[in-house]
């Protein structure tokens, strides 16, 4: 599995660890992360709208809290469940640039079980560093 749950990091809140051989892939799996908190079964979100997201920053922490943010607010603002269907990010000079390409559809409750929602992530013991073979982020969501 790409990310695990931190039982002794935040009482109130959820937190979790990611990892993966590239920056894509800890990006998706924070958000895989962040989608299980919400809700139970996420494979059956089905591919029925697209959208395209674009960011950029000068520090891959701040990158991850912008993209994990973004896709809550398009639950809580559109009303979407999204997963991430394409993911790049580039690194051009002093800046982190990412593009994704997410699928989802409309949240329907009889369909989509929720698990908690999530507010936000918030930028307490927020991190993505390089390890040995890859990446490795830390995530607390504010539940």
């Amino acid at each position: 599995m790409p990310y695990s749950y931190i039982d002794d990091i935040a009482i109130a809140d959820v937190a979790f660890k990611a990892e993966g051989t590239s920056l894509e892939e800890v990006f998706r799996a924070s958000w895989e992360a962040t989608l299980n908190v919400l809700v139970t079964q996420p494979e059956k979100i089905a591919p029925r709208e697209t959208k395209t997201l674009s960011l950029q920053s000068t520090r891959l922490d701040m990158l991850l809290f912008n993209f994990l943010n973004e896709l809550v607010y398009f639950k809580d603002a559109q009303q979407l469940l999204l997963r991430v269907d394409q993911l790049s990010i580039q690194i051009s000079g002093e800046y982190f640039s990412l593009h994704a390409v997410l699928k989802g559809e409309t949240l329907e409750r009889l369909r989509h079980f929720f698990g908690t929602d999530v507010k936000a992530a918030t930028l307490h013991l927020l991190e993505v560093k390089e390890m040995r073979g890859g990446w490795e982020a830390t995530v607390v969501l504010d539940v």
